[in-house]
């Protein structure tokens, strides 16, 4: 269990300020040609000019870091000229039930002692896949069924885990740079995490609009996807407003009339592919929204905020600088991850509640917790 604290800052908030240094040495560990980064990305390669399967999976937020490095990979593959659509994501428990045949495997575990993904490992290396995995250390039940173990060493001090989100998208990012040969910016990713905290005022002035609605809807499309995923899990164990995710173009078939003014809606767009698109079907979304009284608030890269008008986000958005020079994934991704953290932790702080032991300090909850497990 997390320590407790009596109020603000809680340890969600000191893991969110340390992530641009985090990033940078999660990236230090994993490079070099014989790095455990450059391994992966060999036996990748070779996974795929057989056509074998590729498939990332995790629970949680580890869960939303495996769709992450999905976009990630599946860009660097396109980048690397490797035959094939990519990797595809999925769900850990499903993933042991079906395991693939052969292939690589690739699952994303913060400690490495996630049941159902350890499950799914070893029904895949039953199955004949190699398999990988992401975590904290290489000391832990997960890492003892891995072939390769990309370790982070970076662990989390909150249960609303933060770091534990981004350490997967790094390693990820590590993969794809070995991949294309292009190294990974360290220090620009560093920028654009560290960007984050010039976003605090914004955060708060989104929060408070955001913290009175009986119910959140998260919308997002492309590589935001999982980003918009991440940030419906956090404000549901944060902030405990129950929240759903919605693609954009599947927020608009049939869900608004579940939707009122008690319904408050956050828009992730900072993927730069096909932009043009997003932006205009993220306009009449949010028009949308306006006509019924949802209060919206944005996440939005930078050229995206320009072209939207900032009555369309009445609750306050927050901006996300454009990288021109990180692969467009990577800088959607990494882009949107403190800015989503930081919304999480604020509106956490407007409605008092405690982040760190996702409420597993009331004893129903931690009796719940039990049960799931047991």
């Amino acid at each position: 269990m997390p320590s407790r604290r009596n109020g603000p800052p809680h340890h969600m908030a000191e893991m969110i300020a340390a992530e641009p240094l985090v990033a940078f040495r999660i990236l230090e560990r994993l490079a070099g040609a014989d790095g455990p980064a450059a391994r992966l990305a060999r036996t990748l390669a070779d996974t795929a000019v057989r056509g074998e399967p590729i498939v990332v999976t995790g629970c949680g937020t580890s869960e939303h870091g495996a769709l992450g490095i999905v976009e990630i990979l599946r860009d660097a593959m396109r980048g690397a000229g490797l035959p094939g659509s990519g990797p595809v994501a999925a769900q850990a428990f499903e993933a042991a039930l079906e395991p693939q045949a052969g292939g690589l495997l690739i699952a994303v575990s913060h400690e490495g002692a996630t049941g159902a993904t350890n499950r799914a490992m070893t029904a895949a290396r039953t199955a004949g896949a190699t398999v990988a995995l992401v975590t904290v250390t290489d000391r832990s039940p997960g890492a003892a069924l891995a072939d390769i173990v990309l370790v982070t060493e970076e662990l989390d001090q909150s249960w609303c885990h933060t770091v534990g989100y981004l350490s997967p998208l790094i390693a990820g990012t590590a993969v794809g740079a070995a991949l294309t040969g292009r190294p990974a910016d360290a220090v620009t990713i560093r920028e654009l995490l560290a960007a984050a905290a010039t976003q605090a005022d914004a955060a708060d002035l989104a929060a408070r609009a955001l913290a009175a609605s009986a119910r959140l809807i998260v919308v997002a499309s492309g590589a935001d996807r999982p980003a918009g995923r991440e940030l419906t899990l956090k404000i549901e164990e944060a902030a405990w407003i129950p929240s759903a995710y919605r693609d954009l173009e599947t927020l608009l078939h049939g869900h608004l009339p579940a939707t009122d003014a008690m319904t408050g809606l956050v828009l992730v767009l900072t993927d730069r592919t096909a932009r043009d698109e997003r932006v205009a079907r993220a306009r009449q979304a949010l028009a949308a929204a306006h006509e019924i009284g949802i209060p919206a608030a944005a996440i939005l890269a930078a050229d995206v905020a320009a072209r939207l008008e900032a009555t369309a986000t009445p609750a306050g958005r927050l901006i996300v600088p454009e990288a021109p020079d990180l692969p467009a994934p990577v800088a959607a991704l990494l882009g949107s991850a403190t800015p989503l953290q930081l919304l999480t932790e604020r509106i956490a702080r407007a409605r008092g509640t405690d982040p760190d032991p996702i409420r597993r300090d009331d004893p129903r909850y931690l009796a719940a917790a039990d049960a799931a497990e047991g």
